[in-house]
C-alpha cells in the first residue's frame, strides 16, 4: 500500500513554483479590492444579529485563538456555515475563494466534506456535525488598513491577515480523518495525499546514512508538536539538512514545499518559495520520526530559518492526519507586516 508517486510528478511541481513573478502595483491594488470586496458581499449579506456575533476590534485577543479539534471539544467564536442561508454560504464561498488557491478552495472543502463520512461512521456521536465550520472576521475590511479573519473547525484552522495591499496566510492548518476513506462511494480518497506521498518519496530517496541522519525517533505515538501554540519559535533542529542531499533529493524536498505553498493564493506562494530559497535553501531542515511504509504511525518536520511544516499520522490506526505550516519572526498572524506599517505610518499608532 506504499504508494509513492514518481519523479515526474515532483519536476512538474517545481517547473511550477520556481519562477518568481512580481506583480505590479496596480494588481495588487485590485487584489486587495477584491478581497474586501468580497468579505464586505459577504456581510452585507448577513443580518445584524449575525454580524454582531462573527465582527470584532481587530486587537480582539481571540484572534489567535485557533484548534483543530471538533467545536465542541473547543469553542469557536464567530458564527458557524450551518447558520447560514444559501444565498449566504453562497457569498462566504465567493469570499474564501480570493482568500486561497483553486487548490487550497478545493481541499478546504473536501475536508469539511469528510464530516459527512464520520457522521455516517459513528452516528451516535455529538462530535460529528457537518458545516461546523466558524468564521469570525476583526476590523473593518476595506475601511481598516489592516483588518483579518479566521475559518474554524474540525482540521481547519486558515488565518488571514490583511496589511495594506498585502495579505498573509498563517497559521495554516489541514487535517484528514480519515486519511484514506477505506468503503463507501468515496473508497480510496486521500485529502492529504501530495503532502504525505511526497514526504515518502523523500525519505525513501535517501541512502542508508542520510536515513540515520534523518529519522530522530524511531517510533511516533503523539502527534504535531507545536499543537495550537499560539506563538512559536523555532524549534530542535533535527534531521538532515539540504545541504547533505542530492540534487533529486533537493527537487523533491522543493516539492514538497510547493504543496503547502500551493494551497495560498498565488502571488503569496511565489513570494514565499522566492523568500524559501533567498534565506538559504542549504539550511532548510529534514527530519522524521516513526514508520517508513504507508499504513503505521509517522511523522515528518520540515524546518527552515522562517517557518515549520509538521505532517502527523499516527492516530486511529495511522489514518488520521494533521498538518500545519506555520511562520516564525512575527509571520504567523501577519504581525510583521503589521510591526512594518505602523513604523512606516507613524501617525496610525
Amino acid at each position: 500500500m506504499n504508494r509513492i508517486p514518481n519523479l515526474s510528478s515532483t519536476i512538474v511541481f517545481r517547473l511550477i513554483f520556481s519562477v518568481v513573478v512580481f506583480l505590479s502595483p496596480l494588481i495588487l491594488v485590485a487584489q486587495s479590492k477584491n478581497l474586501s470586496a468580497k468579505t464586505d458581499a459577504f456581510l452585507k449579506s448577513l443580518t445584524e444579529d449575525q454580524k454582531g456575533a462573527l465582527m470584532f476590534p481587530f486587537d480582539e485577543i481571540n484572534r489567535y485563538d485557533w484548534h483543530f479539534v471538533p467545536p465542541n471539544q473547543f469553542q469557536r467564536t464567530g458564527i458557524p456555515i450551518k447558520s447560514l442561508d444559501t444565498l449566504q454560504k453562497d457569498a462566504f464561498s465567493a469570499m474564501l475563494q480570493q482568500f486561497l488557491s483553486e487548490k487550497g478552495y478545493v481541499k478546504t472543502k473536501k475536508i469539511m466534506d469528510l464530516e459527512y463520512i464520520l457522521r455516517i461512521l459513528e452516528p451516535d456521536s455529538p462530535l460529528r456535525i457537518p458545516e461546523n465550520y466558524f468564521i469570525s472576521i476583526y476590523g473593518i475590511p476595506g475601511q481598516d488598513e489592516i483588518w483579518g479573519w479566521k475559518f474554524t473547525g474540525h482540521h481547519i484552522a486558515l488565518n488571514f491577515t490583511v496589511v495594506g495591499k498585502e495579505l498573509t496566510v498563517a497559521p495554516f492548518f489541514f487535517g484528514a480523518n480519515p486519511a484514506t476513506v477505506m468503503e463507501g462511494p468515496q473508497k480510496g480518497f486521500r485529502a492529504l495525499q501530495a503532502e504525505e506521498d511526497l514526504g515518502f518519496e523523500l525519505l525513501n530517496s535517501l541512502d542508508e546514512t542520510q536515513k540515520s541522519k534523518a529519522i530522530f525517533k524511531p517510533k511516533e505515538n503523539s502527534a504535531i508538536v507545536i499543537t495550537n501554540t499560539q506563538f512559536i519559535n523555532p524549534k530542535e533542529e533535527v534531521g538532515i539538512a539540504a545541504k547533505e542531499m542530492s540534487v533529486t533529493q533537493r527537487i523533491i524536498l522543493e516539492s514538497l514545499i510547493a504543496t503547502y505553498l500551493a494551497d495560498m493564493p498565488e502571488k503569496i506562494a511565489k513570494e514565499r518559495k522566492h523568500k524559501i530559497k533567498k534565506e538559504d535553501f542549504d539550511a532548510i531542515r529534514f527530519g522524521w520520526a516513526g514508520a517508513t511504509i504507508l499504513g503505521q504511525a509517522h511523522y515528518f518536520r520540515i524546518q527552515g530559518k522562517s517557518f515549520l511544516i509538521e505532517f502527523d499520522n499516527s492516530q486511529n490506526n495511522a489514518n488520521h492526519i494533521h498538518t500545519v505550516w506555520r511562520d516564525f519572526n512575527g509571520g504567523d498572524y501577519g504581525l510583521d507586516l503589521i510591526k512594518a506599517h505602523y513604523q512606516q505610518n507613524p501617525h496610525h499608532n
